[in-house]
């Protein structure tokens, strides 16, 4: 935990309002680290964390205004003087099968889960980098690794943020940078509602995904994990 709130590190942390992105947040506030939350609506972070102040910041982030990302990232480093961690955790879970002809679905699935996550990891970088242990963690899926439905915008989106992680692993490892991927199958959150094939008790917990990407930023630069595999049923892993 860390004691000194000054020097604590500071995260940023998207689609921090609900699911796995608020059990992020508790988990890293318990600990110690100051957050700068992103959401749609930034009235529902105050009203589910507190007023906003030398732990928490909070910012309007919207994968489809770009410009939000930017004010985003230049409002924690006036605020918090630095840039230690980047969460991408807001994804979109809607389905578009192999068979369907919609444009503006997929267009959507790649802005939300490709595009935007890229957009922060660029706007951060720079500070990353310059603390020599900045840590990115995305949050991807087991869909990313293997394809067991016919959702090919989500499958394709994850794959594709699989493809962001290890490039930013190997573009930003000389500068103490170290990106992460942790892929769950099903977690209990509102986007594996959909499914009876795992009851809601024996999916992943979000408060566990928290822990793991408190883990993925506390290691050392010379134990990084590049992928976490988590799974709630057994399944071959290759």
């Amino acid at each position: 935990m860390h004691t000194s709130p000054q020097d604590a590190p500071v995260i940023l942390i998207s689609g921090a309002n609900r699911g796995i992105g608020a059990a992020i947040v508790r988990d890293l506030l318990q600990h110690g680290y100051r957050l700068s939350l992103g959401a749609r609506d930034v009235a529902k972070l105050e009203a589910q964390f507190g007023a906003p102040g030398d732990r928490l910041g909070y910012h309007r982030f919207d994968a489809f205004e770009p410009e939000t990302a930017k004010a985003w990232v230049d409002e924690t480093v006036a605020h918090f003087g630095r840039i230690d961690g980047l969460v991408n955790n807001a994804g979109s879970g809607e389905q578009v099968q192999l068979t369907d002809d919609n444009e503006e679905a997929l267009d959507r699935l790649w802005a939300v889960n490709v595009k935007a996550p890229l957009r922060l990891t660029r706007l951060c970088l720079p500070h990353l980098e310059e603390t020599g242990r900045g840590r990115i963690v995305n949050i991807v899926s087991m869909s990313g690794k293997r394809v067991r439905n016919g959702f090919v915008g989500y499958n394709m989106t994850k794959f594709a943020v699989m493809g962001l992680t290890h490039t930013t692993r190997h573009v930003a490892w000389e500068k103490g940078v170290r990106a992460t991927a942790i892929c769950p199958s099903f977690v209990r959150t509102e986007m594996s509602s959909y499914t009876s094939k795992v009851k809601p008790e024996d999916m992943i917990q979000p408060e566990t995904m928290a822990e793991l990407v408190r883990t993925a930023i506390e290691l050392p630069n010379n134990a990084a994990m590049a992928e976490m595999l988590v799974n709630c049923r057994l399944e071959d892993m290759l």
